[in-house]
């Protein structure tokens, strides 16, 4: 499918949403594609319709042009909603992880999210406007200066990311085959092409959203995770006041590497958060 100045791959398992069982969306992360929820998908399919698509700096997705701007945040939100408009799942639940749930936490800022988006699942992947907000008020606070430290050391890579061919290099010789061996999956070009994620959107001085969404929002964190300080899911209620925070024992990858209980989670969350228009209606 197009959308804005890209084809999409888009892929639907299980039978048809309904007005008492929507549909989940799932939106992968870096340097993944929508392989990465195969596990959850299989688990999840059986009562529920699943949609997934590969973003479009990965897998089968394709852009007209590879320039740096053609990956900005805005772009990929709209994508987002095309996917919806695409296959016709009217409003659905959605779940990212990494880069898919940065994108996650954009579309949920959006205008179209109240009746397109019923509840909001985020693993390792915070919102961009909160990173910021959170780092400016640590930089303020002398005793928190420490908290800042380690979120920068964590994210050091995304500078490293901002350098001409060593980041390509690094992943087409050493990085690409170590991830494919520790998932056991291809992730082909997913990583060189992904570079530009972050370079249009992480140091380019452009505006994150910085709006509100009143619906249910579950963040998971995994405790382990290297890239990304627990600390940064303080905060949310400001602007989501209706956030959930689950603490998980697992690693950044949590949605693969521990699938069965990720399904759990989601299918938890998705049941006990029902249509919030229809069951107040």
């Amino acid at each position: 499918m197009r959308s804005r100045g890209a084809d999409l791959a888009v892929f639907e398992y299980g039978s048809p949403p309904t007005a008492e069982n929507p549909a989940l969306l799932l939106v992968h992360g870096y340097p993944d594609d929508h392989h990465v929820f195969d596990a959850v998908v299989e688990a999840l399919a059986a009562d529920r319709h699943v949609i997934t698509y590969d973003t479009r700096n990965a897998g089968a997705s394709r852009v007209d042009t590879e320039e740096t701007a053609s990956y900005r945040l805005d772009l990929l939100v709209e994508d987002l909603y095309a996917v919806l408009d695409a296959t016709g799942a009217g409003s659905v639940h959605l779940a990212a992880h990494d880069w898919g749930s940065i994108q996650g936490w954009a579309a949920l800022q959006d205008p179209r999210a109240e009746e397109r988006i019923l509840s909001y699942t985020s693993v390792s992947g915070p919102d961009l406007g909160h990173v910021r907000n959170w780092l400016a008020s640590r930089v303020r606070t002398p005793l928190r200066w420490p908290q800042a430290l380690e979120q920068v050391l964590r994210s050091s890579y995304v500078a490293a990311f901002q350098l001409p061919a060593v980041p390509e290099a690094a992943w087409k010789y050493v990085l690409t085959p170590r991830y494919e061996k520790r998932s056991g999956r291809s992730i082909g070009d997913n990583a060189i092409r992904g570079l530009q994620l972050y370079r249009a959107n992480m140091l380019s001085g452009s505006t994150p959203p910085m709006g509100t969404y009143a619906g249910p929002v579950q963040v998971i964190v995994p405790l382990e995770d290297p890239f990304i300080s627990p600390l940064l899911a303080s905060g949310l209620k400001d602007r989501f006041p209706n956030v959930e925070v689950v603490a998980v024992d697992a690693g950044h990858w949590f949605p693969e590497d521990n699938s069965a209980e990720f399904a759990r989670l989601l299918d938890r969350w998705i049941r006990s958060h029902p249509d919030r228009r229809t069951s107040t209606s």
